[in-house]
């Protein structure tokens, strides 16, 4: 059982994989101050959600942007004698084109990774959480960059917590664009406007891949993911190849397999529903 764990600044994604397949997810909110004792009954707890424990995991892979959570999990897998992968631009294997590449997110050189071999490349992967990230994976599956906003969530926090008469509201789409209230006004901003984002820059980056590898827009995969990627809005984005919401999971096991020799990701998985 390898358990791959995506550690984000708002959420903590488990994935379990068993002979390459992920059987199980789940998912709870970071608590970036935990010491490794509190993460270990932490994750104890979320795999007995699926019968199982820490004793059946044979090796652990983990994509951390929080450096005090990555070294706890180091910690609990020494203790307890599991291999672990720790997703890096020194480990993930990929040639990274960019000025820093120690400076790049672990989580979204993983997810660059999974495009290239789940969905091929040239491809963009859209990450709706936290942050809205948008990375580009060149021809010879190569991290060439990428773009960051603020994500939907976070502007919506932003809104309540920085005005004075303006709610918390619940995201979904409204029916037009010009709100009626101050309710559907913000709705309407916030999921048109971040369409309107996510659908300008995505044709941005794509543009800009297709021209460096002599091909047409079209030709350049789009893939999304992240916590908000299967919401209604997300979905409604055009010409979109597919949405995955666990890339980063199976970026993970992906990297396991490569790197110490795990199986490989189903390839029964691999085309399970996920393209449109």
């Amino acid at each position: 059982m390898l358990l791959a764990l995506d550690i984000g600044n708002t959420n903590l994604t488990t994935g379990l994989f068993r002979a390459g397949t992920l059987v199980a997810s789940r998912r709870a909110a970071t608590r970036a101050g935990s010491t490794a004792d509190e993460l270990e009954v932490a994750l104890g707890g979320l795999l007995r959600l699926d019968g199982c424990s820490l004793a059946d995991v044979a090796a652990i892979a983990v994509a951390s942007v929080v450096p005090a959570l990555t070294g706890a999990v180091e910690q609990i897998a020494g203790r307890r004698g599991t291999a672990i992968v720790v997703a890096s631009a020194g480990t993930v294997p990929i040639p990274i084109r960019v000025e820093r590449p120690a400076e790049v997110g672990a989580d979204r050189l993983v997810n660059a990774l999974a495009a290239q071999r789940l969905y091929g490349a040239p491809a963009v992967v859209v990450d709706f959480g936290t942050a809205t990230t948008l990375d580009a994976v060149a021809a010879d599956g190569a991290y060439v960059g990428g773009a960051i906003a603020p994500g939907l969530e976070l502007g919506l926090e932003a809104l309540a917590a920085r005005t004075a008469k303006l709610p918390r509201i619940e995201l979904r789409t409204p029916e037009r664009a010009i709100g009626r209230d101050t309710v559907s006004a913000m709705q309407a901003g916030t999921v048109f406007g971040y369409q309107a984002l996510a659908t300008g820059l995505l044709a941005r980056v794509r543009g800009e891949l297709a021209e460096t590898s002599g091909i047409e827009p079209s030709a350049v995969r789009a893939i999304l993911t992240g916590g908000l990627s299967a919401a209604p809005w997300a979905r409604a984005l055009g010409e979109v190849d597919a949405i995955d919401p666990e890339l980063t999971l199976r970026g993970l096991a992906i990297l396991h397999a490569e790197l110490a020799g795990g199986p490989a990701l189903g390839t029964v998985e691999r085309a399970q529903g996920t393209t449109r």
